[in-house]
C-alpha cells in the first residue's frame, strides 16, 4: 500500500536501483563465463562443428541422419576481434544466467501496481516465465544452432570454395540464434498479455493457425538442413507453444465473460 502512494520521482527511484540490482548480476555472472572462457569457447561453441556433438549423434543413433566433421576453418580479421566476441559471449550469457534475477526485479516493480485479482491470476510468473526462457535456450542450443552450423558450414556453391568462417560471424549466429530461440518460448507469456489487455483473442489466433503453421515450416526450412525430419523437429514445438497461446487466450475470454 506504501508504495503504490509513492510519487513519480520515487518509482524512478526505485527502477533505477532494481536496474542496478540487475547489471550487478549480469557483471557477475559475466566476470565468472569470462574466467572460463577458453573451455566455453571450445566445448560450447567450437564442438557445434564436430561430428560427436550430441546433437549429431542422437540424430545419427535414432533417425539415421550422420554427418562428417563440418569443414569449417575459423579465423579472426580484425585485431580485437577475438576479445570483442568474447565480451560479448560473456555478457550474453551473464544475461541468459541472471534472466530469473532480472525478470523478478522488473516483476516486483509492476506488480504493486496490479489488482489482487491479478496478482492472483499471474502467481508463479517468474517460475513459468523462466522455465520457458531455458526451455527455448536448451532448444536453440541443442537443436536449432547445431543444425544451423551444419548447413551453413558444409553448404558450397562450389567445390572450388573454402569455408573459412571469421569468428564475429561463427559466434554471432550461434549466440543470437539460442537467444533468439529463448525469446520466442516466451510466446504464450506475450499471447498471455496481450489478452490480458485486449489486443488479440483466441478466435484472432484461431483464424491465422493455417498461416502461422506455414510460416513455421518456411523458417525451419530455411535454418535447417534440407531433409523432413530436421524440419519437423524444428518446427513441432514452435506449432505447441502457438497452440498453448490459443489455449491461454481462450481460458482469459472464459473469464471474462
Amino acid at each position: 500500500m506504501e508504495q503504490n502512494n509513492m510519487s513519480f520521482l520515487e518509482h524512478l527511484e526505485e527502477l533505477r536501483w532494481r536496474l542496478v540490482r540487475s547489471s550487478i548480476a549480469i557483471l557477475l555472472f559475466s566476470a565468472v563465463i569470462w574466467f572460463f572462457q577458453e573451455w566455453i569457447i571450445d566445448h560450447l561453441f567450437l564442438s557445434m562443428k564436430d561430428k560427436n556433438f550430441v546433437t549429431f549423434k542422437l540424430f545419427c543413433q535414432y533417425f539415421n541422419i550422420c554427418i562428417e566433421n563440418i569443414p569449417v576453418k575459423m579465423q579472426s580479421t580484425t585485431m580485437a576481434g577475438q576479445f570483442s566476441y568474447a565480451l560479448m559471449m560473456s555478457i550474453m550469457g551473464g544475461i541468459v544466467i541472471a534472466f530469473p534475477y532480472i525478470f523478478y526485479q522488473l516483476w516486483s516493480f509492476v506488480s504493486p501496481g496490479l489488482k489482487m485479482k491479478e496478482k492472483t491470476a499471474l502467481k508463479g510468473i517468474v517460475f513459468y516465465v523462466s522455465l520457458l526462457f531455458f526451455t527455448g535456450i536448451l532448444f536453440g542450443y541443442y537443436v536449432v544452432a547445431p543444425l544451423c552450423v551444419q548447413f551453413f558450414g558444409s553448404y558450397q556453391i562450389s567445390k572450388d570454395i573454402e569455408n573459412i568462417f571469421t569468428i564475429s560471424s561463427y559466434m554471432s549466429t550461434i549466440i543470437s540464434t539460442v537467444f533468439y530461440t529463448g525469446l520466442l518460448f516466451l510466446l504464450p507469456v506475450v499471447a498471455y498479455l496481450l489478452a490480458k489487455l485486449g489486443i488479440i483473442n483466441s478466435e484472432f489466433l484461431s483464424k491465422y493457425r493455417k498461416h502461422s503453421i506455414i510460416g513455421v515450416l518456411i523458417l525451419s526450412a530455411v535454418i535447417t538442413p534440407p531433409d523432413l525430419v530436421s524440419q519437423v523437429i524444428v518446427a513441432i514445438p514452435i506449432v505447441l507453444l502457438y497452440e498453448i497461446s490459443i489455449f491461454v487466450t481462450k481460458r482469459i475470454n472464459y473469464n471474462k465473460i
